[in-house]
């Protein structure tokens, strides 16, 4: 059983105890006054109409409805016949019907129009005791009666707006959680397109690299082939070239193996995952990589992977393209955060490499919007490169 259910059904139970008690206690009270009377008669019949139009009235019409207000109006002059009709000489326990009047339409209207209908009870009651009770006597039974009438009224009232608060926070919740599941399917879209870029610029890399050396290596070995017969001396020569491709395929396909590894940070943070992939990159002869820490604060663990794989594929540039005897990577680890990686190699046009679908140029940039940090690459040929990440002021990131 839901909460709304759990609440409605203990109002309910509430509001026909109260109602029944009331209506009882008003049928008990006209037999002890009215059983040796010949209006006991009308009087029954009239509770009787009007029992039967609060059994109607629960069960046919709707909150807001035209018919409440009419069923109103017909209720209010029942009991006001039962107050006012001159042979009813003891009428006052009658105002208790306009109680049961008060909590139903506190459950169905507004609160205005609610406070207007008690106003109307409360003046209908209150005329006849003033008039025919005497000031005092007649004040006295109304604040009696009238507290009655107000109190089951509230409680009315408060019970709705309980409920209404209830529906509320359960359409919050539906949203919320429609809201979450987009996110989720958002995340699971955001993740799939990802893996898919990963594969596209896997595939490139292994076009690109470990596939050509390949195909050099075959055309090496058929021509280790044909001049073994023709030419034996220059065999070994293509020998070392055939050893040389070799060489370099195995370091491409151990560059792509570690940048498939899922969590590079599972351990030591970034300075340790950045140390270890440079010992563990096949270095060019002659080419030397620095890696300089200042600080020693943490950031958050997306934020460290994405600024790895960032590194990673700028050193993957390095040794690849840049022809460079010396890199860097400086890591400040301090407010304002940022990386750097620097080379002396043949650099080259980062606009122009944009524009041609440079796969691992464009995944930098991507890597560094996923996590909120700016990139900027200056290089030009023959001058080098530079890359720096930096982390977004908090004025930025609420721009």
């Amino acid at each position: 059983m839901t909460a709304k259910r759990f609440a409605d059904r203990i109002y309910q139970r509430v509001f026909f105890l109260a109602a029944g008690l009331i209506y009882a206690a008003v049928l008990m009270r006209t037999f002890l006054l009215y059983r040796d009377n010949p209006v006991l008669g009308q009087v029954l019949g009239l509770l009787l109409l009007f029992l039967i139009l609060f059994l109607t009235e629960m069960m046919f019409v709707r909150r807001g409805n035209l018919w409440f207000h009419v069923y109103l109006i017909l209720q209010t002059i029942l009991v006001s016949l039962l107050i006012y009709l001159p042979q009813f000489e003891d009428y006052d326990y009658f105002s208790l019907l306009f109680a049961v009047l008060g909590m139903q339409i506190m459950s169905r209207v507004t609160r205005k129009s609610g406070v207007i209908w008690l106003l109307i009870f409360l003046a209908l009651i209150g005329y006849k005791f003033l008039r025919f009770e005497g000031a005092l006597e007649g004040l006295t039974r109304l604040l009696l009666f009238g507290s009655i009438i107000v109190f089951l009224a509230s409680y009315s009232f408060a019970s709705r707006r309980a409920q209404e608060a209830t529906d509320n926070s359960q359409s919050l919740m539906q949203q919320l959680q429609a809201a979450n599941q987009k996110l989720e399917q958002y995340a699971d879209t955001k993740r799939k397109l990802g893996v898919v870029r990963e594969r596209q610029r896997l595939a490139r890399e292994l076009h690109d690299s470990v596939t050509q050396n390949i195909f050099s290596m075959t055309l090496t070995t058929q021509s280790a082939l044909l001049l073994l017969d023709k030419d034996p001396k220059r065999v070994g020569a293509q020998l070392e070239r055939l050893n040389e491709l070799a060489q370099n395929a195995m370091a491409e396909m151990h560059t792509l193996i570690s940048e498939l590894r899922p969590e590079p940070m599972t351990s030591g943070g970034l300075v340790s995952a950045l140390r270890q992939h440079i010992a563990d990159q096949h270095l060019p002869e002659g080419l030397s990589v620095k890696l300089n820490v200042d600080g020693e604060r943490e950031l958050p663990h997306l934020e460290a992977q994405g600024l790895f794989r960032i590194a990673q594929e700028a050193l993957n540039n390095i040794v690849k393209h840049a022809n460079a005897s010396n890199a860097s990577m400086h890591l400040h680890l301090d407010t304002p955060f940022w990386i750097e990686i620097i080379d002396d190699g043949s650099g080259f046009d980062p606009q122009q490499a944009l524009e041609g679908g440079h796969i691992g140029l464009a995944g930098m940039h991507e890597r560094a919007e996923e996590i909120g940090w700016d990139i900027i690459i200056h290089s030009a040929p023959g001058e080098g490169t530079r890359v720096r990440v930096e982390k977004k002021s908090p004025i930025e990131e609420r721009v």
